[in-house]
């Protein structure tokens, strides 16, 4: 299994981080998610799930920070558009990210179940794209959490794929 992901001199394009424009942004986070693709799905694959994750926050707020984490996405070769996470038109399932944590406390607001794109405070972060090949569908709803996929994935990985996906704050 791959993921495919256009970047802009090897770096997520800056419209889906805090370099977006601000019609692109919601409490001051961008929101359109960036398109990308998953190929060479394994045999057996009843559901793809995904997350994207910045352990380089864990310097800064003390925990890997969650941007996105998807789930029910159709156990297939699949190209995710750009602004899916608010279109939704894979229909899939999407849990809580970061924002809907003690820190900004978001868990009401719509941004807290989506995308949440990069704002790295300083230098560079790796922001680490995690694509699941799993042989069973896990039936969640919206506004589940990353350990409670962790938990219900365990023992059904067939294949799991990651890539870093670079932003600077310049």
């Amino acid at each position: 299994m791959k993921i495919e992901v256009n970047l802009d001199n090897n770096r997520l394009p800056d419209k889906y981080t805090r370099h977006a424009a601000v019609e692109y942004m919601e409490h001051d986070f961008p929101v359109v998610s960036f398109p990308f693709s998953i190929k060479d799905v394994p045999a057996g694959t009843k559901e793809i799930a995904f997350a994207l994750t910045d352990l380089d926050s864990i310097p800064v707020c003390g925990f890997e920070w969650i941007h996105w984490l998807v789930a029910g996405l159709d156990g297939h070769d699949v190209d995710v558009p750009e602004d899916a996470s608010r279109n939704n038109p894979l229909n899939w399932t999407q849990g809580y990210n970061s924002s809907a944590g003690h820190i900004y406390d978001m868990k009401d607001q719509p941004i807290s179940q989506h995308y949440m794109g990069p704002k790295p405070p300083s230098g560079v972060h790796d922001y680490t794209l995690t694509v699941y090949a799993l042989d069973t569908k896990l039936n969640f709803n919206d506004g589940f959490w990353y350990n409670e996929l962790i938990h219900n994935m365990a023992g059904h990985i067939i294949e799991k794929v990651k890539i870093d996906l670079p932003v600077e704050n310049n």
